[in-house]
């Protein structure tokens, strides 16, 4: 979050690839999604979605509502 707060940004996406192609949400992916939103909250910033990316396609966190 150190960039995020030095340029005083009200909100943050993360985005991340899968190497294996499948977008698939692990469960370490959901629950470090929702501890990042966590600490974003404790620091005032609003996380808006993860999102992971992998052959061509893509799954949002936040569509599924895994965090």
């Amino acid at each position: 979050f150190a960039p995020v707060l030095r340029e005083s940004a009200a909100a943050v996406l993360f985005v991340h690839n899968h190497p294996s192609g499948d977008p698939t949400p692990s469960r370490e992916d959901i629950e470090i999604t929702k501890r990042l939103k966590e600490v974003g909250d404790l620091m005032g910033v609003r996380v808006l979605d993860h999102i992971i990316i992998g052959n061509g396609d893509f799954a949002s966190l936040a569509d599924r509502g895994l965090f």
